[in-house]
């Protein structure tokens, strides 16, 4: 993952309705929810909610499956672990015990 991806993923859940969507769809596990639960659950105006969808995709942190005439959202737990790693990866790597330790 490189800053780039790491900045649109992170400015994805800077929303708070977006993270709420999030949430919803990291609770409800592999299966997902459809937009019409997540609209149940949330209610917000559909309009609205397929806004946060589409950037919620478009950054990978959900992903969506037409099933017949209904749209399943999912979390990419894959990409929600890369996003995280991003920062745990520079944990205190300028810290004043680390170069310590080095030396």
């Amino acid at each position: 993952m490189d800053i780039e991806q790491a900045a649109q993923g992170f400015a994805a859940i800077g929303s708070e309705p977006r993270l709420e969507v999030l949430l919803l769809l990291v609770k409800a596990g592999p299966e997902g929810l459809t937009v019409g639960d997540i609209q149940a659950r949330t209610a917000m105006a559909a309009s609205t909610l397929a806004h946060h969808l589409r950037f919620l995709a478009s950054a990978e942190l959900i992903e969506q499956e037409r099933r017949g005439r209904s749209v399943f959202n999912r979390a990419r737990f894959d990409h929600l672990e890369r996003l995280g790693g991003y920062l745990l990866e520079e944990c205190c790597a300028d810290s004043a015990s680390d170069r310590e330790d080095a030396a």
